[in-house]
């Protein structure tokens, strides 16, 4: 069970680490991003051509490989310092700078992390912009709650979406979706690709991400099902590669716990 401090100080710790995370593969990735690739802003740019001449100009100065470098490196800087505590201007900053890396990827670069990411920035911005004039403790369970209302029905809308599909419901879905991993394909002879094991496992799915909302029953359904949330963030990173996939939504978790003993 974690108090409102707690909740806070994990929360801004675990947001950390993922925008450091993002960052860092954001400068790994600079070299593909390089004029003449099909990833640089030259190629990319004309998704703004609807848009006003000074608008492109900006933000044709802000993709520029050295200013977006720099870009970069703030971000890390900034992002370090919510180790040691959030203020107003850093999470302005950080909401600016997510903005304008989610235009340069067209509105997102790894889906399920952006939205997430956007989540958790949004309501650490609601706290500090809130604590102007409720007082800090108010602000912050405000920015929990938003952040675990997002979160809550993120998981229940995927179940809900999964059991409405028959492809779900009778388990050939699942063994499509893991042929996509960065190992390649299942084996031919994967128990995944054998049917009813592939059914078990597509209903458990369905069930626990429609059934999330439970999290407000109490902390210890809040910490079962963000435990399971966390080993199937964890298998999908291990299995697809997508490593700010499981830290932008850890970085949630703290929020639904906290908020798990307010009922």
């Amino acid at each position: 069970m974690l108090n409102l401090t707690q909740a806070v100080r994990t929360l801004e710790c675990l947001l950390a680490i993922s925008l450091l995370v993002q960052s860092f593969e954001f400068l790994r990735m600079q070299r593909i991003q390089q004029q003449g690739s099909v990833w640089a802003w030259q190629v990319q740019q004309a998704e703004l051509a609807h848009t006003a001449g000074w608008l492109q100009k900006l933000f044709g100065w802000l993709y520029r490989d050295r200013i977006h470098h720099l870009h970069l490196i703030v971000r890390v800087s900034l992002a370090v310092s919510l180790f040691y505590g959030v203020n107003l201007v850093s999470i302005i900053l950080l909401f600016a700078s997510n903005l304008v890396l989610l235009i340069r990827w067209r509105g997102a670069f790894n889906g399920g992390s952006d939205f997430m990411t956007v989540v958790v920035l949004t309501g650490v911005l609601i706290t500090q912009v809130a604590t102007l004039f409720v007082g800090p403790v108010l602000a912050w369970k405000a920015g929990l709650w938003y952040v675990t209302i997002h979160t809550m029905s993120s998981y229940f809308l995927s179940g809900s979406v999964k059991l409405l599909s028959s492809d779900w419901r009778n388990g050939r879905a699942l063994p499509y979706f893991l042929d996509g991993a960065v190992y390649g394909p299942l084996p031919t002879e994967s128990i995944f690709r054998k049917k009813p094991f592939a059914v078990v496992c597509s209903w458990a799915f369905i069930l626990w991400e429609c059934s999330f909302p439970l999290v407000l029953a109490g902390p210890a359904w809040a910490i079962a099902w963000c435990l399971c949330a966390a080993v199937f963030h964890f298998l999908v990173f291990w299995h697809f590669g997508l490593n700010r996939f499981f830290w932008a939504w850890v970085a949630s978790f703290p929020a639904i716990i906290y908020c798990s003993t307010q009922i």
